[in-house]
């Protein structure tokens, strides 16, 4: 598909030059953006290699403490099941607004919850699997939110890479490309009537000699250079005017 040409006139060019100058800040715009949403998706991404060692050694203690308590007081599944009246922890979902990028983050509120004390057999081993595995449950909240997090920063990157690629590669290349077209095409135009001007008054120079010389010879030679020259200011003067006339915005 061939790129269609812009209209050759002051007018558009003008346009053309305001298109540049919007693209570029938009472009030097979504840059920074780019800059700032890369800054953090490093700092998730080193928090969440943190955070998956820790999660592996924190899984390591939790099935340690399950184990123990099933060993100390028997199968306590379907005693918890039975005593849990209400959630003790409450997940919370907030919005984290991050160069015009909106992250999810979850965070955990804690709910005291009434238990029945844990005295009897195996009670010691209870509270310390409930405590290590509540304290779990509070760090793979942590990193659910940071890659959850982190898969949004990635998605918003690439869409901003892909429209900085764009404006810098596309749309910037083809508004200076038509800039110059037009300003070649319109260079060439005033070349082409300045030529023209001087064929005309070419013409009509030789038309009044002509008709000096049939009226008699009145004029002598040195006054017909005089009046060519005069017409050859009132070009230049015409010129200028044309060029005074570019100018003005």
């Amino acid at each position: 598909m061939s790129e269609q040409k812009a209209l050759p006139t002051r007018m558009v060019l003008q346009a053309f030059k305001a298109k540049a100058v919007s693209a570029k800040k938009g472009y030097e715009l979504l840059k920074k953006k780019s800059d700032a949403l890369t800054v953090r998706y490093r700092k998730l991404l080193k928090e969440i290699l943190e955070m998956k060692r820790e999660v592996t050694e924190m899984m390591k203690n939790a099935s340690i403490s399950l184990s123990e308590a099933k060993w100390a007081a028997g199968d306590i599944t379907r005693k918890v099941i039975d005593n849990v009246s209400s959630a003790s922890e409450i997940l919370e979902v907030h919005i984290d607004n991050v160069a015009g990028v909106r992250l999810p983050v979850f965070k955990s509120k804690h709910r005291d919850v009434a238990d029945e004390p844990t005295l009897g057999r195996g009670g010691q081993q209870l509270e310390k699997c409930r405590k290590i595995w509540s304290e779990f449950l509070q760090v793979l909240i942590r990193l659910s939110s940071l890659q959850t997090s982190f898969i949004s920063l990635d998605e918003a990157i690439k869409v901003t890479n892909r429209r900085v690629n764009a404006l810098d590669n596309v749309v910037i290349p083809g508004i200076i490309a038509n800039i110059h077209y037009i300003e070649s095409e319109l260079d060439e135009l005033e070349r082409e009537d300045i030529f023209r001007l001087k064929k005309v008054l070419q013409v009509k120079n030789r038309k009044e000699e002509e008709e000096k010389l049939g009226a008699g010879g009145e004029e002598t030679f040195e006054e017909c250079e005089e009046d060519t020259e005069n017409h050859d200011n009132i070009l230049m003067d015409y010129v200028i005017e044309e060029d005074d006339d570019d100018v003005v915005v």
